[in-house]
């Protein structure tokens, strides 16, 4: 399975990404080990998370989301609650 998940780090900024393996991926970006950008802004959580078939979905998704304002990811965050 693969999945696309959005990140909150401590500074407020939210980052975008994808992988195979949801969990493993969370810890390595928890330990400053996964990117540059959140190893200098820990701790993170996850805040949001889609599933997906394929690593093409998955990706296709990444790159959706991360044209979208900060405000229009909020929404997509906050609508996964209701």
């Amino acid at each position: 399975m693969n999945f696309t998940c959005i990140l909150e780090c401590a500074d407020g900024t939210l980052y975008t990404g994808w992988t195979n393996d949801l969990e493993k991926r969370l810890k390595a970006h928890s330990s400053g080990k996964a990117s540059k950008y959140t190893k200098t802004r820990l701790p993170v959580k996850l805040v949001y998370f889609e599933q997906h078939e394929t690593k093409h979905d998955a990706m296709s998704r990444e790159a959706k989301i991360k044209l979208l304002t900060r405000a229009e990811k909020i929404e997509i965050i906050n609508k996964k609650d209701k």
